[in-house]
């Protein structure tokens, strides 16, 4: 891909608690005021600008959806992982991720290729936008 090239030239791939929604408040944000998602059958991406420097990621894996947590755990270790890797190049803004029934059964190679795709989708996106 296009933006693969811009990942290696960055020196940080750190998901530190500054890439992270890390109280309620900022999730109720990108609930109401979603500027951007992408959907797909397994998951839902919701992202409202930001004013930091950075994009920031929050997870939401319910049980009711994931029924096993070893599942939830191993969704939340391949979507940051894929963000650490992305950040660079995603826009800076607030994005929650929300798990649908189907994700726990995917393979980690199929969770990988999802989210490359929905982080280009989202990369396109938020270039259209006339807030961006």
């Amino acid at each position: 891909m296009a933006f693969e090239s811009t990942m290696a030239n960055s020196s940080s791939y750190a998901f530190g608690k500054d890439k992270r929604l890390l109280v309620a408040a900022d999730y109720k944000n990108v609930f109401d005021n979603n500027e951007w998602k992408v959907s797909n059958k397994e998951s839902l991406c919701l992202s409202v600008k930001n004013d930091k420097q950075a994009p920031r990621l929050g997870l939401v894996i319910a049980k009711k959806n994931v029924k096993l947590a070893v599942h939830r755990n191993r969704i939340k270790r391949i979507i940051r992982d894929s963000f650490r890797l992305h950040q660079h190049v995603l826009p800076n803004a607030d994005i929650v991720i929300l798990a649908r029934r189907g994700l726990g059964e995917k393979t980690n190679a199929e969770i990988h290729k999802q989210f490359e795709d929905t982080w280009r989708r989202l990369i396109k996106k938020a270039n259209k936008s006339p807030t961006s």
